[in-house]
């Protein structure tokens, strides 16, 4: 497997990263331990991030407009964005990994996947689910992130795949595929906590998820594969959300798993926890 990303080190509320040959330092706030490596090796980065005073940048110019990598077998476009983040979240690589097999196995079987991927970002989950062999749905509010998941999708030679790019609110255009009686065998949803819909609509997960999990599951196929939930907001542990999934698809014939997304590098190096998910799963495509 190709991966352009590592975890260096972690502490004291900090994280320090590789992404191909840029280093950077950036915020981790639930860094509660010190960091292993001699300040030293800190300081010899390309350029850093914090939040003290509002969001900025330490040597940006020291950053190229754009480059890419390649994590989990998927190629990224990235570039610094005025918040801190680059175009990914490797703490998903994981599950990259994950959907691609799943997709894959379950296309062998019934020879057609489709998949919803909501809250889509840049796109990974979306070009795993299309080097499956899936029929993708990527949706996210902003047309900034889909112009860049598109761009990636060029990147890996996806750009003729059978993806539907949509620039919408994840409730409403939920809600809409119901009428239009559309139906997913695999669903991906990475909510966050706090969003607003390209209309300027409010996303709160806490007020949210309910409504946004029974939309999902009504929207899963006769005969679905599996649902994907994964966030990034500390509230929700891993157990919360596989008891949520255990609670709203207990109807459906399958098992339900959980776990922390995390930051990882070397052997040694502390893996860096980064979020939650849990998963269900056909008991078939298991």
């Amino acid at each position: 497997m190709n991966d352009d990303y590592e975890l260096i080190d972690s502490g004291d509320g900090r994280k320090l990263e590789r992404f191909g040959d840029v280093t950077l330092v950036r915020p981790a706030g639930q860094v509660a331990w010190h960091q292993s490596l001699d300040e030293e090796i800190w300081r010899n980065i390309s350029a850093g991030f914090d939040r003290e005073g509002g969001n900025r940048w330490h040597n940006r110019h020291n950053l190229p407009d754009q480059w890419n990598i390649t994590v989990a077998d998927i190629i990224f476009k990235l570039s610094s964005t005025d918040f801190g983040h680059l175009g990914i979240f490797p703490e998903q690589r994981v599950m990259w990994n994950w959907i691609r097999e799943t997709v894959s196995e379950r296309r062998k079987k019934t020879g057609s996947v489709n998949v919803l991927n909501l809250f889509a970002y840049s796109g990974g989950s979306t070009l795993a689910a299309a080097q499956g062999g899936a029929d993708v749905c990527h949706l996210d509010a902003s047309k900034g992130m889909v112009e860049w998941a598109r761009e990636n999708a060029a990147l890996n030679g996806l750009q003729e795949a059978p993806i539907r790019w949509i620039v919408d609110d994840a409730m409403g255009f939920l809600r809409r595929e119901l009428k239009r009686g559309r139906r997913y065998d695999g669903i991906i949803l990475d909510p966050p906590s706090f969003g607003r819909g390209k209309k300027g609509e409010v996303f709160k997960i806490q007020d949210a998820l309910p409504e946004l999990l029974t939309l999902c599951r009504d929207l899963l196929s006769d005969d679905p594969a599996f649902l994907l939930l994964s966030c990034h907001t500390p509230e929700y542990s891993p157990m919360i959300l596989q008891n949520l999934l255990t609670q709203w698809l207990k109807e459906l014939d399958g098992t339900t798993d959980c776990g922390e997304m995390t930051l990882t590098g070397k052997p040694g190096v502390l893996p860096l926890p980064s979020g939650a998910f849990a998963r269900w799963v056909a008991k078939e495509t298991k």
